[in-house]
């Protein structure tokens, strides 16, 4: 489980063909690893990712099938930009929301612009993930924990304030970049209830 709350941002250092899967080293930038060990997980734009192989800087994960059909990583090149934050342990403030880093689908920033001393980003989203959303509800952007502001049919928005900007790949979106997204854990549940 994550918060939501990027620690550091990195680069996909490496991608390798394995079969049908791919494997990608990921420099993790001013992200400590000191406290990594095999087999954690680590949210790479938002998606929980296991490391199998670890350096001072930098940490291998395999990304299956079934995460590069569901995610951005299909489309990734090497020197792209990456968010990043390790795994929640119980003793952590839980700054943001709680993410499982299991991403529902890839949104498209289809519009920004100034708000003040923010911007605000509009997302066109797959129209499945649509009733996932209120205004003033939580959504997760490449890993970046994010209260929405309006939803419209397919759209929402939300506003990114100066500190998020420099803390995050935010900066990196123009029109038409593609972004995971996962909506909120307990709309998710809350879902599965009403099934019964």
């Amino acid at each position: 489980m994550f918060t939501g709350i990027i620690a550091a941002t990195g680069s996909i250092q490496k991608i390798e063909d394995r079969g049908e899967d791919k494997r990608f080293t990921i420099n993790t930038g001013k992200l400590d690893l000191s406290d990594v060990s095999m087999g954690d997980s680590i949210s790479v734009n938002g998606t929980c990712l296991t490391v199998i192989e670890l350096q001072e800087n930098a940490f291998s994960t395999d990304l299956s099938t079934e995460t590069l059909d569901v995610t951005t990583f299909a489309a990734a090149k090497e020197g792209d930009m990456v968010n990043l934050e390790k795994a929640l342990m119980l003793s952590d403030r839980l700054g943001g929301h709680i993410v499982s880093g299991h991403v529902d689908g890839i949104g498209v920033i289809s519009d920004f612009y100034e708000d003040a001393r923010s911007l605000r980003y509009e997302i066109a989203i797959p129209a499945e993930l649509n009733r996932y959303l209120c205004k003033k509800g939580s959504i997760c952007i490449d890993g970046v924990s994010l209260t929405v502001n309006e939803v419209a049919t397919n759209i929402f928005s939300v506003n990114i304030i100066p500190h998020t900007m420099d803390e995050t790949i935010f900066s990196s979106y123009k029109k038409n970049s593609k972004v995971n997204l996962e909506v909120d854990l307990i709309a998710r549940y809350l879902e599965g209830l009403q099934r019964e």
